[in-house]
């Protein structure tokens, strides 16, 4: 799978772009704050609807228009299909295949995979846990796209239901009546707990199945490590170990609801959720001891075991029978030398890498390939 054209309109920096790409590398150069991120920035959106950078669509539209559109020619086992997404801020997006406008925009998901590394990938391990659930929940849309309707089913619920904990809290502190809002509680307690339940196994599927690929993945790009080292653990609000799932979880929203109800919102779930990320310690005695990434690991070690989310998940959805085109945006200026060449060389094989570098030495000789100037606003080939 390529890219082998992209067209841009009022996306961010550009009022418009037009770019002819291969199979292969190819690399973005030129200072900072030029807009090379805004380029492949827009291929991950075609792939995810959501950005790397932001957590809004505004950002995405250049100051002045009232809407943006990303369109590419993506070739996969030789049939070409163009793709297009208009970003309409405050309004419905809508999404088109071949010129037909999809019922849905999030039936574009999938269509075109990318797998993205760049500086903010060190949030997976040093931030917040919402980092490494929206991780999860990427990469899993990506491998069953059918689940971004399933995790909007789930948004929708939790943020009724928290609506309704805090009018019930409001009622016993006297405000209004209490009774209207707890005779429906248990409704959005069904309904929490079905689509909840079923977000939580596919979670927890997806953790086996990522395990082996990020201990692979660690002992490539960290200096004598085993795969052994690296380690994920999925810790859920719900017991796992029970029958049935969803009888789990609406046992513990019966066990938590006074809490729920003090604090006005719900407590279990997978938005609670933790992917908890360990690691063998350099030289431990006990070889089997494991510290939690965040907090413990180096900068390099935490760096490295962030590569090794990112190439896990690109191994992953190799494995599934698909090449996603590799996008490693600004990525080189934040890691050492060694872990350059270790990065370059695992990634130098897939169908189409992507680059994106303030300074042309920052690239890896193993990465050669075609080359564009990224200025004022164009975008222009080198040589």
């Amino acid at each position: 799978m390529y890219v082998a054209h992209l067209s841009l309109h009022d996306f961010r920096s550009y009022a418009t772009a037009e770019v002819a790409l291969e199979p292969g590398v190819t690399a973005f150069l030129g200072r900072n704050g030029q807009g090379k991120t805004n380029l492949v920035e827009a291929i991950d959106y075609l792939s995810r609807l959501t950005s790397h950078r932001v957590a809004s669509d505004a950002p995405l539209v250049r100051a002045g228009a009232d809407q943006s559109v990303i369109r590419a020619a993506v070739v996969k086992e030789g049939r070409t299909a163009v793709l297009e997404v208009e970003i309409n801020p405050g309004r419905a997006n809508r999404a088109r295949v071949n010129k037909a406008v999809l019922p849905r925009t999030r039936e574009l998901i999938g269509l075109v995979r990318t797998v993205i590394f760049s500086p903010e990938d060190l949030a997976l391990v040093k931030g917040d846990p919402s980092e490494r659930r929206r991780f999860l929940d990427d990469l899993l849309i990506l491998r069953t796209p059918r689940l971004a309707g399933l995790r909007a089913d789930y948004d929708r619920v939790l943020k009724q239901r928290n609506s309704l904990l805090k009018s019930i809290g409001a009622a016993r502190r006297g405000s209004t009546s209490a009774e209207a809002a707890l005779s429906t509680l248990s409704v959005w307690d069904d309904q929490l707990a079905h689509h909840g339940s079923e977000l939580l196994a596919a979670r927890v599927a997806l953790v086996e199945d990522l395990r082996p690929f990020v201990g692979k993945a660690y002992e490539a790009v960290a200096r004598g490590a085993s795969r052994e080292d690296a380690e994920l653990e999925y810790r859920a609000t719900v017991p796992l170990d029970g029958p049935d799932l969803a009888e789990s979880f609406l046992a513990t929203l019966a066990q938590r609801r006074k809490d729920e109800i003090d604090r006005g919102l719900s407590l279990v779930g997978p938005h609670r959720d933790e992917l908890v990320l360990t690691l063998a310690p350099a030289g431990a005695a006990d070889a089997g001891q494991k510290l939690p990434v965040k907090g413990y690991a180096s900068h390099g070690e935490s760096w490295s075991f962030a590569l090794a989310l990112r190439l896990a998940s690109y191994d992953l959805l190799r494995a599934d029978g698909d090449d996603p085109i590799l996008i490693l945006d600004d990525v080189f200026a934040e890691l050492d030398a060694e872990r350059r060449v270790q990065l370059a060389e695992l990634v130098a094989g897939a169908e189409q890498v992507l680059v994106t570098a303030a300074v042309p030495d920052d690239v890896p000789a193993a990465l050669a390939g075609a080359r564009f100037l990224v200025a004022g606003g164009e975008v222009t080939r080198d040589g």
